[in-house]
């Protein structure tokens, strides 16, 4: 059972990589952030809202807004939420920090430190600074680092199969 779940998620891993690649790159990292919720158990969903904020891309917003806003989650709702600075940054269950304000990590690092906050960025290094997913280009492909220590320290919890398509840190 588990070769045959493994053979189809390469094939729609293989399929998705064809598709994306006439996407946007704004499009891409919405899908895969929204299939990594998916993949990543948080500590307790009492809320009934699962909240996505995004810090700076407004092309990720606009994406991540029109495409699931509003949808449901289990017996949560995805909500979406803009953030232009560390200091407006609210509870989410995962929260995207733009290339262009990586400046403001360390600040939502600490924020978020232990609240079961999946923080996922897109620029080199910042799987080793602490991000629990890092967007990275390897041999001019999208792939994606895992930091383990640092998804531990949310209370996190991620299932082996997105760990295994996963460059571990």
């Amino acid at each position: 059972m588990k070769k045959l779940i493994l053979i189809l998620l390469a094939l729609v891993i293989t399929i998705s990589s064809t598709f994306a690649q006439d996407r946007p790159l704004h499009e891409i990292y919405s899908m895969m952030m929204f299939n990594f919720t998916r993949y990543v158990q948080w500590p307790a969903e009492n809320e009934k809202e699962f909240v996505i904020g995004v810090v700076g891309n407004p092309d990720i917003y606009k994406t991540l807004t029109t495409w699931y806003n509003g949808k449901a989650r289990g017996n949560q709702t995805y909500v979406i939420k803009s953030f232009k600075t560390a200091e407006e940054v609210t509870e989410c269950a995962v929260i995207f920090i733009d290339r262009s304000k990586t400046g403001e990590f360390d600040a939502i690092k600490n924020k978020t430190k232990g609240k079961g906050t999946l923080i996922i960025t897109a620029r080199d290094g910042y799987g080793e600074r602490g991000s629990g997913i890092n967007f990275t280009t390897v041999d001019n492909k999208l792939k994606f680092e895992l930091n383990q220590k640092a998804i531990e320290a949310s209370n996190l919890k991620v299932a082996g199969t997105l760990t295994s398509m996963a460059i571990l840190i």
